[in-house]
C-alpha cells in the first residue's frame, strides 16, 4: 500500500474523540474536527497524496485550535452560583463537627453524612467541636470552636 487507506482519516478522527472523551481539555476535539475535515476532502479528492493529506491536517488543526482560542476569548468560562460544585471536600469549608476520633499527633477523624474525613488540627479530644477552615490534599484542616 502506497498511501492511507480510505478510513484512516474516520478513524484517527474518531480516536481523537474518543481521546477528548477519556481526557477532557477540549484540546482533542479539534483535532478531530480537523481529521474529519481531511476524511470529507480525502472523499472528494481521492487522488491526493499522504504528503497533501498531512499538510492539509496540519493546516486544518491550526485553523480549528485558533477558532477554539477565538471562541473562548469571545464566550470566556461563566463564573457560577455554585463554584464548589464538584469538590465535595471545600463544600465543608466553614462546617462545624463533631470529631469521631480524637486528633492525636496532628491527625483525627470526623463523619460527614456517610462519609469519613481525615482532619489535621491540633490534639483534641473525640466529640470536640470543629470548624474546617481549608482542604489540603484531601485532608481537612480544622480549628476547635470555642
Amino acid at each position: 500500500m502506497d498511501g492511507l487507506s480510505d478510513w484512516f482519516w474516520w478513524a484517527f478522527a474518531l480516536a481523537l474523540f474518543a481521546l477528548e472523551a477519556l481526557i477532557p481539555g477540549i484540546f482533542m476535539l479539534w483535532l478531530g474536527f480537523a481529521a474529519l475535515g481531511v476524511a470529507v476532502l480525502h472523499l472528494l479528492l481521492p487522488e491526493l497524496s499522504v504528503t497533501a493529506q498531512w499538510i492539509a491536517f496540519s493546516l486544518l488543526s491550526l485553523v480549528s485550535v485558533g477558532i477554539a482560542w477565538r471562541l473562548k476569548k469571545v464566550r470566556p468560562v461563566r463564573a457560577t452560583d455554585q463554584p464548589h460544585l464538584n469538590r465535595r471536600a471545600e463544600q465543608l469549608i466553614g462546617r462545624v463537627l463533631p470529631l469521631e476520633r480524637p486528633i492525636v499527633d496532628g491527625r483525627g477523624r470526623v463523619k460527614v453524612g456517610d462519609a469519613f474525613w481525615t482532619v489535621s488540627g491540633p490534639d483534641l479530644p473525640a466529640g470536640a467541636r470543629v470548624r474546617v477552615e481549608a482542604v489540603e490534599q484531601g485532608v481537612l484542616r480544622v480549628r476547635p470552636v470555642e
